[in-house]
């Protein structure tokens, strides 16, 4: 994508926010904007790839948080360490290297719990 088109999750992330604070929304509409927002800070925000090198992190462009960049051994790196508890503090170290990535992670984590709030806030008799 060219141009602005990268940056297409930052709208529907402003438009979660918006929903949030006006309670427009109902709480479908809440998480699936928390979905699309989590998909596009985890798996299609244009950071740098930050996976361990040789010498030091990797500078190469990636797309998601958790994302590597084009080379093979980057590609899941980020991701598999989601799963290994003694691999945690390196992706938390990855994760907030820099303004950028830190920037999509903070968005992803707020998403994240968007998503779980709309969900349970009818149950407890919440809002709408």
């Amino acid at each position: 994508m060219k141009g602005f088109g990268k940056y297409w999750g930052w709208i529907v992330f402003a438009v979660l926010i918006a929903g949030w604070l006006t309670f427009d929304f109902g709480p479908a509409a809440l998480i699936v904007l928390s979905g699309v927002s989590a998909f596009y800070f985890f798996f299609n925000v244009p950071v740098w790839c930050g996976a361990e090198g040789r010498t030091s992190s990797c500078r190469n462009n990636s797309y998601g948080a958790l994302m590597g960049c084009h080379l093979r051994q980057h590609k899941w790196q980020k991701l598999k360490m989601l799963f290994w508890s003694a691999r945690w503090a390196r992706l938390r170290q990855e994760l907030f290297q820099n303004a950028t990535t830190t920037l999509a992670s903070v968005g992803g984590l707020l998403a994240i719990t968007s998503g779980i709030a709309a969900t349970l806030q009818p149950l407890f008799g919440g809002g709408w």
